[in-house]
């Protein structure tokens, strides 16, 4: 499948199927996640981090998270009980200021002649809790995280279930996330990315491009009926 930027506002009309990352594509997590690391840190005796430096290192999983967090020299028990300690905190924590980013809302109320799924690297049950509470699981027919399959995105296991389950072909399905990684999943799966621009993986997208790249998800109805209204 030949892909490019579109231009025309055309070249997506065929696209049946949506699959959306989480963190920094539909909700803006950082400073729940952060403030997590934070406490895990603490609690670990290591010393704090900038939350700059935290939302660089968000993207991969829990586990990654927290073990970039700990540092290079950490022990796998170390880790482990970091891990634990980080998952019981954001657990308790994860909607205190946590959000739909501006134009979500809109963008899903559009999209809903399409099937639409999220595909994330969180772990599924704390996947599944945030959407519920921020009003959105409603808009999805299915939604994936970092435990659900074997491998983790960019690995398409997960899209290569997700088109299975949605009965697309590849070429009718779209991958919307805010990082190379989700980029990197779309080329595995032979599907079409959409980046946004507003999440914590610009720098990545520059270097992978999307074919469709947003500064709000609300104009991404436009792109998938011709008009880019």
């Amino acid at each position: 499948m030949s892909k490019s930027i579109d231009k025309d506002g055309s070249k997506f009309t065929g696209v049946r199927a949506l699959v959306f990352d989480l963190d920094g594509t539909l909700i803006d997590s950082k400073l729940d996640l952060a403030l997590s690391i934070d406490a895990t840190l603490k609690h670990m005796g290591c010393a704090t981090l900038s939350h700059e430096t935290i939302y660089g290192y968000v993207g991969s999983g829990a586990a990654t998270l927290v073990r970039r967090a700990l540092g290079d020299s950490i022990t796998d028990a170390q880790a482990d009980e970091g891990l634990a300690y980080f998952l019981s905190y954001y657990r308790a924590h994860m909607l205190d200021n946590t959000v739909p980013y501006t134009g979500v809302i809109e963008a899903l109320e559009r999209l809903e002649t399409h099937s639409m799924a999220v595909l994330t690297n969180k772990p599924v049950k704390f996947s599944k809790a945030l959407l519920e509470g921020l009003g959105l699981a409603r808009y999805f027919r299915y939604v994936y995280g970092g435990n659900s399959f074997q491998t983790k995105k960019p690995d398409p296991e997960g899209m290569n279930v997700l088109l299975r389950d949605l009965a697309v072909a590849p070429q009718e399905a779209m991958i919307v996330g805010d990082s190379d990684v989700d980029v990197q999943t779309a080329r595995n799966a032979g599907t079409w990315a959409c980046g946004v621009s507003y999440g914590l993986g610009l720098e990545g997208l520059r270097e992978h491009p999307p074919d469709l790249m947003l500064d709000n998800l609300a104009d991404l109805p436009g792109h998938l009926n011709g008009r880019r209204d």
